[in-house]
């Protein structure tokens, strides 16, 4: 199984970050710093680690990189001035908005060509308690 369903991340990947691409020049990696940029409030570069498992340091270069191509800025923060706070463009609301649709109609092919409406929310629900209880682990 576990062979499976990381061949099966690894393809859908490759897919989806391919027709992205292709579509609106954008990586699968920048997509999804966006996506979180976009729904976290206030948001700060640890929210983006968290939020996408991976360092602080990475999430730093990666939103650079957003930032570079005037897709988000970060401002100060008014509660931390340790921190800064990173909000998304007009620019990279409206790649995101297009983006989004590139993404969700490359899973409507790959994964709700093949599975029903209920089997891929099944699915989401079994992976997103799996992640929730990762992530209860990890807590101090």
């Amino acid at each position: 199984m576990f062979s499976d369903l990381v061949r099966l991340e690894t393809e859908l990947w490759d897919a989806v970050d391919a027709r992205l691409h292709a579509a609106c020049g954008l990586t699968l990696g920048r997509f999804d710093t966006m996506r979180v940029i976009a729904r976290t409030p206030s948001c700060r570069v640890c929210d983006v680690a968290d939020g996408l498992s991976i360092t602080a340091g990475g999430a730093s270069k990666m939103i650079d990189r957003i930032e570079a191509a005037g897709h988000c800025a970060r401002r100060a923060n008014p509660d931390d001035r340790r921190s800064s706070l990173v909000g998304l463009t007009p620019a990279g609301t409206s790649l995101l908005d297009e983006a989004t649709a590139v993404v969700q109609d490359e899973l409507a092919i790959r994964l709700g060509s093949v599975l029903s409406a209920r089997a891929l929310e099944q699915l989401s629900s079994t992976i997103a308690t799996l992640r929730s209880a990762r992530a209860e682990e990890r807590k101090p």
